[in-house]
């Protein structure tokens, strides 16, 4: 990645990234539920064009299943959101979506856990929809794949 520490700040930018969009994720999902939207059917069309993510892919059957993944928790989660807004106010970066997304990822702390699966952001969403993102089918675990 070139200079020492680059790859450091590369590997933040990726979690910085997939934080995003799993928060994204949910609010968009709930949203599709809330508004009428089949869940299947939204996570379909989701899962392509300009909405497609690795997320999208990899994390909504946490989401579907009701695990939430607990391979990786809400406080590795903190863990990782604090040394990317390090890293963002030493570049001089403002980061306004990242210091959002650690709210609310602090929030999910906060009201299920540290302990809790990294997803937990998005049930904060299903929670305060009063919705679920329940989805039949074989969500086999990407742990178990």
């Amino acid at each position: 990645m070139g200079a020492n520490g680059n790859g450091s700040i590369t590997k933040l930018a990726s979690n910085q990234l997939w934080a995003i969009h799993a928060t994204a994720m949910g609010e968009a999902l709930v949203m599709a539920v809330k508004s009428g939207v089949d869940l299947s059917r939204a996570w379909d069309a989701l899962k392509i064009g300009a909405s497609n993510s690795w997320c999208m892919h990899h994390d909504a059957p946490s989401v579907f299943s009701g695990h939430y993944d607990p391979s990786f928790s809400l406080d590795l989660c903190q863990k990782d959101l604090r040394l990317i807004m390090e890293a963002c106010d030493d570049a001089g970066t403002a980061a306004p979506v990242t210091r959002l997304v650690y709210d609310k990822f602090e929030e999910a702390r906060k009201k299920y856990g540290g302990d809790k699966g990294e997803l937990h952001v998005v049930k904060l969403e299903e929670d305060a929809a009063g919705i679920s993102l329940r989805l039949d089918g074989d969500w086999t675990p990407h742990w178990e794949k």
